[in-house]
């Protein structure tokens, strides 16, 4: 099927489900300095705004009312109103900020903080930064809450290992052991394991949270960068940046089940809260590859602003 049937048959399959009841994916785009926002029921980008100077990292509020958005130019985290992208606050972090996660509760942002080797704990109700901690692994990447609230996994690229921080404590209490350069780290929803993308090992980690070990580990193709885990934790992918793909892993039997062909350098990615679309931004193509992860098969590529980094889909 070519991609222009593929998209024909996303929209027909939109406007049949009720396109209106479906949420957004926003999209930072790192070099265009704006967030592209796509209508999941229509499948197109409705609109734009600016966001700093060079967007990373992206994260959501519970409700999906308020955006963080990390400016790695401008050194600093953004909030902004979802529906109409005015930018709230500009909050000053340390140089080089990437990715960002809030908690379930909404109290609480986290950012990973490349340049200073930190997490930046911001408190949302305030809008102010509240400690800055320290992490053993070098330029760290990703700093994401458990389901709980309670831990902080931070991912770093000169490191091989994931460090783990005690929120309450505000301090990096210990460190798992990965492969060389993780990335990408996803929970299950009950946040008892954990899986991080270890982009020079080409391998996806299975972290045990209570044991603070990792118990499995799965091959996947070049270069993986980006995870995601969906409801139920019964699905999990991992972005391939350098074979432009997307694989889908059984979590029961620990393998890839499908690899799916998407855009040049897949990143990150989100899925719908069914599970049913998995959105996954390609950093080199300048668009968002739509997945129907039931039929395992891309459904269409739709262009976004340049080089999309991040993902959410409240």
């Amino acid at each position: 099927m070519n991609p222009s049937s593929y998209r024909f048959l996303f929209l027909c399959m939109a406007a049949a489900g009720g396109a209106t009841a479906a949420p957004f994916a926003y999209v930072p785009n790192e070099k265009a300095g704006t967030v592209s926002v796509i209508d999941v029921g229509a499948g197109a980008v409705v609109r734009e705004f600016a966001a700093g100077k060079r967007p990373r990292g992206i994260a959501a509020d519970p409700g999906g009312s308020r955006l963080y958005i990390t400016d790695a130019a401008g050194s600093a985290l953004l909030v902004l109103d979802a529906a109409s992208g005015a930018t709230l606050a500009s909050i000053a972090l340390g140089s080089s900020p990437e990715g960002v996660s809030v908690s379930s509760d909404g109290r609480w942002a986290a950012v990973a903080v490349e340049d200073s080797n930190s997490v930046a704990l911001v408190d949302t109700a305030a809008r102010k930064l509240v400690a800055d901690i320290k992490v053993e692994g070098r330029n760290p990447e990703h700093a994401v809450f458990s389901p709980d609230g309670r831990w902080l996994l931070v991912s770093a690229e000169n490191a091989e290992q994931v460090d783990l921080i005690d929120v309450a404590a505000r301090r990096q209490v210990g460190s798992i052991a990965v492969g060389l350069r993780p990335r990408g780290i996803a929970f299950t929803p009950d946040g008892k394991q954990a899986y991080v993308a270890c982009e020079l090992a080409g391998k996806v980690y299975v972290l045990d949270l209570a044991e603070r070990r990792a118990v499995a580990s799965i091959a996947a193709g070049r270069n993986p960068a980006g995870i995601a885990v969906g409801p139920g934790g019964r699905q999990v992918y991992v972005s391939n940046g350098a074979d432009g793909s997307v694989m889908a892993i059984d979590p029961l039997r620990m393998a890839v089940s499908a690899t799916i062909a998407v855009g040049k350098r897949p990143w990150n990615m989100a899925l719908t809260p069914d599970g049913g679309r998995l959105y996954v931004a390609n950093g080199r193509s300048d668009s968002v590859s739509v997945i129907d992860t039931a039929a395992a098969a891309k459904l269409a590529d739709i262009p976004v602003g340049q080089q999309p980094w991040g993902m959410v889909i409240p």
